[in-house]
């Protein structure tokens, strides 16, 4: 079984840092910083919390003058890469948000991003004073890096996961958008894909902005027509009209002539797994772009159900062609989704219209 998150820190690890620490600033404690760290609480800890006690603890260790303490980060920062020094720009979040230390800070979230990623502690700033910050992220966004690039678009997304939300970026998302302009054609992968998120961020709150957005950027180049098509993708799970339309998918209500779906076994337990068999045909007309999917209305504790759809097929496809495919879907808990004993209603869908629909009946796993 894979190690959780969170077990990047263990008392190997901050051992190793607090030496590299103490290379550059010989007073540093080793021993007495890992020992305030790893105490009788610390298993209990989630990711987010081991993170916020190292840089608590660094404050406590370090100068204790703020910028000679980020001064001794700084200096052990190249040796510093990766996921598990998040608590760097983190130690900035929680030391370095004074008035006279803005400055400072910014220059230090640029140069850690580069290092780990500063999107979740570049929030607590723009809650505190977002047209600055805001000021400074559209720098960023033309800086030749494209880790700083990135946090131009992923620090201000309204609904970043793991991170604080930005309300006033889900009341008003203009702001944001204008960060995004500016990165719509960008060269990094990486920098397009968060700008692709914050927009389908954005549409969970304002569909018709981001829509009205996606048409004037349509065609424009092949990058922004691959951000725009990401990032409407809840739009199109979701079979908003406007966001098919715009992407090319047939609209015709008749469009399927027959379509089945059978499920086997339909009686099981939590834990097993079953078979998803469909069959469709599509009325013969001219080809047509469809998605094909299936949708769980998955029971929850309370006895209500919460819909999850799974993609089966996403092409273009001739008139009067015939499709079908099976599936094995598992139903074991998983860390994101718990499973409840009852019926739930699989259906069948073609371009967000349901064709067809089954049944199953989930039991409690006898153990």
């Amino acid at each position: 079984m894979a190690l959780a998150l969170k077990e990047v820190y263990h008392e190997d690890f901050l051992f190793a840092f607090g030496q590299r620490v103490q290379s550059v600033y010989p007073s540093f404690d080793v021993q007495a910083f890992v020992a305030s760290i790893v105490d009788e609480s610390w298993e209990a800890l989630a990711l987010k919390g081991r993170t916020r006690r190292i840089s608590t603890r660094l404050g406590q260790y370090l100068p204790p003058h703020y910028e000679s303490a980020l001064d001794v980060l700084i200096e052990i920062a190249d040796d510093c890469i990766g996921f598990p020094y998040l608590f760097f720009p983190d130690f900035v979040a929680v030391h370095g948000q004074a008035e006279e230390h803005w400055e400072r800070s910014m220059s230090a979230l640029e140069l850690f991003t580069q290092k780990s990623s500063s999107e979740f502690a570049i929030r607590p700033f723009l809650l505190r004073d977002s047209k600055r910050v805001l000021n400074r992220m559209m720098a960023w966004a033309e800086h030749p890096n494209e880790h700083v690039r990135r946090l131009a678009s992923e620090g201000c997304r309204p609904r970043l996961p793991w991170a604080e939300s930005l309300p006033m970026f889900k009341e008003d998302p203009a702001p944001v958008l204008a960060i995004l302009e500016l990165l719509k054609q960008d060269p990094s992968v990486y920098v397009r894909k968060s700008v692709a998120n914050n927009l389908n961020d954005i549409s969970k709150d304002h569909p018709e902005v981001v829509l009205a957005v996606s048409k004037r950027w349509q065609g424009e180049h092949p990058h922004t027509d691959w951000i725009i098509r990401h990032g409407c993708r809840t739009l199109i799970k979701s079979a908003h009209p406007d966001a098919l339309t715009l992407f090319g998918y047939a609209q015709d209500a008749a469009l399927t002539v027959h379509a089945s779906l059978t499920i086997h076994p339909n009686v099981l337990s939590i834990g097993e797994a079953c078979e998803i068999q469909y069959e469709l045909s599509i009325r013969p007309v001219d080809e047509a772009y469809i998605r094909v999917e299936y949708a769980i209305d998955f029971i929850k504790a309370n006895g209500k159900a919460n819909r999850k759809s799974f993609l089966l097929a996403n092409r273009i496809v001739a008139g009067g062609a015939r499709l079908s495919a099976s599936r094995v879907h598992n139903w074991s808990d998983l860390t994101t989704r718990r499973h409840y004993p009852g019926a739930h209603r699989i259906v069948l869908l073609v371009n967000g219209r349901k064709v067809a629909e089954s049944r199953i009946v989930l039991h409690q796993r006898d153990d």
